[in-house]
Parts: C-alpha cells; structure tokens; sequence
C-alpha cells in the first residue's frame, strides 16, 4: 500500500516565506540602491529595484532548497 502524499507547503510556511522576502528585498534595495551610478532618483528605484529583485529570487531558491533538505534529514533520522 501506498502512504498519502503528504502536503509540503501550508499557509503559515507561505507567510513565513512571504515576510522573508519582502524584509531581505528591503535590506537589499537599501543597500544596493545607494551604488547605482545615477543622480536620476528614478533611475536609482529601477536598478536597485532590479538587483534587489534577482538577488531575492536567489535568496527564494536557497530558501526552498534549505526546507527541502532540512525536511529530508529529518525524515532520514525518524526512520
């Protein structure tokens, strides 16, 4: 017999994830938006915006791939 799938995310770990990501975007956009080679206060909000953005993606996957393996390693240890 097969065991039920088990469900992998649930609102609460979405929370989690959402909050997460829009402080680590705020750090980073306070952090790279101050090296944008501009005076143009909207050419500042559009690249640091952009870096911050694919820097956060990274930080997404990282985050899943650290749930994904940190649920494995327990699951290997109950066994």
């Amino acid at each position: 017999m097969s065991q039920p799938e088990q469900k992998l995310t649930s609102p609460a770990s979405l929370a989690v994830d959402a909050v997460l990501l829009i402080a680590f975007f705020a750090y980073l956009y306070s952090v790279v938006s101050t090296h944008v080679p501009s005076t143009n206060p909207h050419m500042i909000m559009l690249w640091g915006a952009l870096t911050a953005g694919c820097m956060t993606g990274v930080f997404w996957l990282a985050l899943q791939m650290f749930r994904v393996v940190f649920r494995a390693q327990r699951a290997a240890r109950k066994k």
